[in-house]
């Protein structure tokens, strides 16, 4: 019998090991994505008080009106620019982008792309 490879659990060991190197700190917090099948998640993470400073998703209803046909990639665009400007609201201006494990590329893209159009630097 051959096995199959449980590509979630390749991207949680890419993110173990990025995660030794990429450390939000209260002047430079992580920007951290989550993406599952159907939706995306973002949080902006201070790893040094373990706080959770701003977080936005597909699934919140500030967004949900606004998605109708959009496709999960301008969804992301619009998550990106949320939790820019809820960051931004709290006062953080520069975040370290932790992909999660996940390539750049896509929804990924997108959600960081996003973020910079609405004014985070990173």
């Amino acid at each position: 019998m051959i096995s199959r490879i449980d590509k979630n659990a390749v991207r949680q060991g890419r993110h173990l090991r990025t995660r030794k190197y990429i450390k939000g700190t209260a002047e430079r917090p992580r920007l951290n994505v989550y993406r599952s099948l159907n939706h995306i998640y973002a949080q902006v993470i201070d790893d040094d008080a373990m706080h959770t400073l701003a977080a936005a998703s597909t699934l919140d209803a500030e967004l949900r009106a606004s998605l109708g046909e959009k496709t999960k990639s301008e969804a992301a665009a619009l998550v990106g620019e949320l939790i820019a400007r809820r960051a931004l609201e709290k006062g953080v201006k520069q975040v370290v982008f932790d992909r999660g494990g996940y390539l750049y590329t896509g929804r990924v893209q997108q959600l960081a792309e996003g973020a910079r159009k609405a004014g985070l630097e990173f």
